[in-house]
């Protein structure tokens, strides 16, 4: 090979890297753990690290599921309420002054309450034909007064030590939900690339009506992604409920913000069809990062509200981006 062609191949590498959609949010990633860094050498501290893969890892293990929803051209925007109904169950089973139930009683409930909750909002998606955003916004409602309800203006405080090692414990040092999260997403990574199952959902996102030609059921593809999604959301309400002393009724509130803007930020197309676990991982990182970085800035209060700030402006620009290259491969399409 000419040393020409050499560069061309290296300059048509270089090219794809820099459009990939892992790209942008994997830079951004690095230069803010540069930059705030240098500011406040304690950002990079191994303990406020281990924070941020705490605080990250419940977002991320629902986020993967979020990520097989959206490949199929849906969303879910129930996933917090959703994890404040299991949160509040979740106490009340296992709670010595409510129900009292055994650890592996609660894990199963927890989990089998999660996925039909998310097989409920595959139903009315898929088999109704009614659009997922307002189904899961209805479910976003419902879930939230069933929540308050099952609370009745309480709080739980006596969760069994059993349930509280699940969100405070850890294994060969590091804490049991950042293993969660790991299971979680080389499962994902499995499923996406080495499977039928993975095939069929970017196939259903791509293209439903070729799908469903080609013998791939729609309606039972959809059904599995947000079965999938709310069993996560379940196993997302067990490691991180339990790593506060209290269990209340606002358990939840703005998590699926953090999910969906996560997931669209680490390139998955709202358009269905178009997503990876990596980018879904870096989006996740890049706003729990953002989160955490503005308290390390000297912003005080007003961190809080820069936060939703940069929350708003990531997922505008994660859309147009996608829109645009949407736009791009249809014009460039024979």
């Amino acid at each position: 090979m000419t040393s020409g062609a050499v560069t061309g191949v290296r300059r048509q590498r270089w090219r794809e890297w820099v459009t990939r959609r892992e790209t942008a949010p994997a830079l951004l990633l690095v230069a803010i753990v540069v930059g705030v860094s240098l500011l406040n050498p304690a950002f990079a501290s191994l303990t406020n690290l281990r924070d941020l893969a705490v605080s990250a890892a419940p977002v991320l293990i629902v986020a993967c599921g979020m990520m097989l929803v959206m490949i199929t051209g849906e969303i879910d925007i129930s996933v917090g309420s959703l994890l404040g109904l299991l949160g509040a169950l979740m106490g009340i089973l296992s709670s010595p002054a409510h129900l009292g139930w055994p650890l592996p009683a609660t894990v199963a409930v927890v989990l089998l309450a999660g996925a039909m909750a998310g097989a409920l909002n595959g139903v009315l998606v898929a088999v109704a034909g009614i659009p997922s955003i307002v189904v899961t916004l209805g479910m976003l409602t419902v879930l939230r007064a069933a929540t308050e309800g099952l609370m009745a203006g309480e709080w739980i405080t006596d969760l069994p030590p059993g349930l509280r090692a699940l969100g405070t414990g850890t294994f060969a040092g590091v804490p049991i939900c950042v293993w969660a999260a790991v299971a979680v997403t080389a499962g994902s990574v499995l499923l996406t690339r080495r499977t039928a199952v993975g095939r069929r959902v970017f196939a259903v996102g791509s293209n439903p009506r070729a799908a469903a030609l080609h013998g791939i059921s729609v309606v039972r593809t959809k059904l599995f992604v947000f079965t999938v999604t709310g069993m996560l959301t379940g196993l997302a309400a067990l490691v991180s409920v339990p790593q506060l002393s209290v269990v209340e009724s606002g358990l939840g509130r703005g998590f699926e913000l953090l999910v969906v803007t996560g997931v669209v930020v680490g390139g998955v197309s709202v358009r269905g069809g178009v997503g990876t676990v990596l980018g879904t991982l870096l989006g996740t990182l890049l706003l729990n990062i953002i989160r955490t970085a503005l308290v390390f800035l000297p912003l005080g209060q007003a961190a809080t509200y820069w936060e939703r700030t940069v929350q708003g402006v990531l997922i505008l620009v994660a859309v147009l981006a996608d829109h645009l290259g949407g736009r791009r491969r249809a014009g460039g399409a024979p």
